[in-house]
């Protein structure tokens, strides 16, 4: 039996940007400036690696967002906790709305994210951290 899938990737994204803050690269580049801001990162480690970064940005993978946001969680994160603007990021802008919206939804505000992610962040020539892989460790 093969699954139907009733809601798909692009009804969860026109569904989260109907509801959250979609912020253009020259707003995300001016707010970055201020330090009532929090610009997230929720790429991989790799392609933070590879791409490298936004200056200052915090990073939290996709995957442990619900949990670093939550301060009942084991998982916590200070900085969820803090008092400012948080703007979400990845690639090209698609995880970053869905987790603007669940972070919306947590009860995180305000919340935004960058249209067109970090490669829109990159084309206009913001400025970029280059970042070193993690020493893996040896067995």
């Amino acid at each position: 039996m093969t699954q139907t899938i009733t809601r798909g990737y692009k009804a969860l994204l026109d569904e989260a940007n109907k509801q959250i803050e979609t912020m253009s690269v020259e707003d995300v580049m001016k707010a970055a400036q201020s330090s009532d801001v929090i610009i997230v990162d929720i790429r991989d480690p790799r392609e933070i690696e590879r791409e490298g970064k936004i200056p200052g940005s915090f990073s939290c993978t996709r995957g442990m967002l619900e949990f670093w946001i939550d301060p009942e969680s084991p998982y916590g994160k200070p900085v969820f906790q803090e008092d400012k603007k948080f703007i979400f990021h990845c690639a090209s802008g698609w995880r970053s709305a869905l987790a603007a919206k669940t972070a919306a939804d947590m009860g995180l505000k305000p919340v935004a994210h960058l249209g067109g992610g970090f490669t829109a962040w990159r084309n206009a020539g913001g400025a970029v951290e280059k970042v070193e892989p993690k020493a893996s460790k040896s067995s």
